[in-house]
């Protein structure tokens, strides 16, 4: 569960997901640091300093008081290391979810294990109809973690990225596509 003060931590079968601190900056530098983490979102990796900077603006939250920013690192518990991170973007009953596993972990499904722990996290404060996902055309294993994760492309695009929806109908959630 969530609240308005912050995210609360989840785990997952081999993950930790705690709660972004300032103080995860230097290791979450090093986890970050290559290039072909931004092929399909662009940017470059950023520096500790850097780094630091973004999480105290993440950490002290967002400036519209209708909208909240949670986020979280990535730990991985046999190794006691972080790997990435997972971040959810809550407006009302909807959430905008994303995913970044470090490369050296990459190809060993911690991805998947984080997008499927974290909307299940989302799902079980009871109060999101929906989550969504804008996903580069061309990422083939970003789409596969969205789809291991209960979403489903909308055919609607946001700046180059399709749009993966999961939404709740009644006391269930649905992933399929083509409801009125």
């Amino acid at each position: 569960m969530t609240t308005n003060h912050g995210p609360e931590p989840f785990t997952t079968a081999r993950l930790d997901a705690l709660p972004l601190r300032v103080a995860y900056a230097d290791e979450m530098a090093v986890v970050l640091d290559d290039p072909a983490l931004h092929t399909f979102t662009g940017g470059a990796p950023e520096s500790a300093a850097e780094l630091r900077a973004r999480y105290e603006r993440q950490t002290a939250g967002s400036p519209d008081p209708e909208e909240l920013w949670w986020n979280w690192v990535l730990r991985i518990r046999d190794e006691d290391r972080l790997a990435g991170y997972v971040q959810a973007t809550v407006r009302g009953a909807g959430a905008e979810v994303a995913w970044v596993v470090g490369a050296e972990w990459q190809g060993h499904g911690y991805a998947k294990e984080a997008a499927v722990g974290l909307v299940a996290h989302l799902w079980d404060a009871g109060v999101l109809r929906t989550v969504v996902a804008d996903i580069h055309p061309d990422h083939a294993a970003s789409a596969a973690v969205a789809a291991a994760a209960g979403l489903v492309p909308t055919g609607e695009w946001e700046d180059g990225e399709e749009r993966w929806r999961l939404w709740a109908s009644g006391d269930s959630v649905s992933s399929s596509a083509g409801r009125a």
